[in-house]
């Protein structure tokens, strides 16, 4: 049953019944907290991914095949996304399938470019010729941007760049947008082309339903669940830590300005948690074992690593100032809320419904 919660306070709770949304990367852990969001909504969802490729997934126990119209395909194929696009008639696209992981493309660069990067690009061509789109967000990353390790926030405007192939190619992505924006969906032309084109930057997302590898939270789950140490990496290394319902509510704002409020709300955009959330790995780790008293501890891992960034924050004042979103569970509250959701995990709860009780807590609060 739909709970119909708002996001945020400013948001219209009425806006999303019935609309239809095209949502790429539907069956990936944001994707699927993001399904079950929208579905509770009373929005028509329909998604553009690849098979899960965890096992368990979020996508299969919260049963989203059974609520959203599902094509499974790759972003790489455009002639099947565009099919798919102009088949659902969508009003908001919302663009989320990538290759995501940082060590993941090191492994395979160029499948990673042409993820992140060339599935845009066929995205934005596949939009170009679907005359239902009003409102488009194209989800990044604060990787994008070039990191100087320094302790103030990036905002919006700062220079895009990135060290490894993931952070580039997503600074390559936000490239292809301002690039498209520009071109062929201007602001001042909205009139007449009629879509407004946003791109979100969220930090390091966390949340229950991650089974990603090379990922701190899932990695720490895996090795509790079996009773082993976890080895972490980078201990000293500082992140934007929020849990995955953060950046969401940002997003779905964002679109709804973006649709009834195109012109103004085109751009880039930060959905970051305050500073106070800026956290080393080696915190999360015991925040979490503080949470999960019978979990076994850690060992540092002092083999050699590729290059990660060790510091980054995200500068979010002007999403607090233009759209009203603002963070709302600081990183411990975030680790909780894991913990609860991979404790009901373990005891077969159902967990769609799981989803909607935490989303339903965030939205009260």
């Amino acid at each position: 049953m739909a709970v119909r919660q708002c996001p945020v306070e400013n948001m219209e709770i009425n806006f999303w019944r019935a609309k239809r949304v095209f949502l790429t990367g539907n069956t990936g852990f944001k994707g699927a907290w993001l399904s079950v969001w929208l579905d509770s909504l009373g929005a028509k969802v329909y998604g553009y991914a690849l098979k899960p490729n965890t096992v368990p997934s979020l996508y299969e126990l919260c049963r989203l095949g059974k609520s959203t119209r599902t094509t499974i395909s790759d972003i790489r194929d455009a002639d099947k996304l565009r099919k798919a696009l102009l088949a659902a008639r969508p009003e908001i696209v919302i663009h989320m399938a990538a290759q995501p992981l940082v060590r993941e493309s090191y492994r395979r660069p160029a499948e990673t470019y042409e993820v992140n990067v060339m599935g845009t690009v066929n995205l934005l061509e596949a939009v170009r010729r679907c005359g239902s789109v009003k409102a488009v967000v194209n989800v990044t990353t604060d990787k994008c941007y070039e990191n100087k390790e320094r302790l103030r926030g990036y905002k919006e405007g700062e220079p895009l760049g990135g060290y490894d192939p993931y952070s580039s190619s997503k600074a390559c992505s936000e490239l292809v947008c301002a690039a498209y924006r520009d071109s062929f969906f201007n602001p001042a032309g909205c009139g007449r082309h009629g879509v407004a084109l946003a791109t979100a930057r969220a930090g390091n997302v966390i949340g229950g339903g991650d089974w990603a590898a090379d990922r701190l939270i899932p990695d720490i789950i895996r090795a509790a669940v079996k009773g082993e140490k976890v080895l972490i990496r980078s201990p000293r290394a500082i992140r934007p830590w929020q849990h995955v319902l953060e950046p969401l509510a940002g997003y779905l704002l964002l679109a709804e300005k973006l649709y009834t409020r195109g012109p103004r709300y085109a751009g880039a955009w930060n959905f970051g948690p305050g500073a106070g959330d800026a956290k080393d790995v080696e915190w999360i780790v015991k925040r979490m074992f503080a949470a999960w008293a019978e979990a076994p501890g850690y060992l540092i891992d002092k083999g050699r690593h590729p290059h990660e960034a060790h510091y980054l924050r995200l500068d979010s004042s002007k999403a607090r100032r233009e759209l009203g979103w603002a963070p709302r569970w600081h990183a411990g509250q975030a680790i909780d809320r894991i913990v609860a959701w991979t404790r009901a995990c373990a005891a077969k709860r159902d967990m769609r419904a799981m989803c909607l009780e935490q989303i339903s807590e965030y939205t009260a609060k």
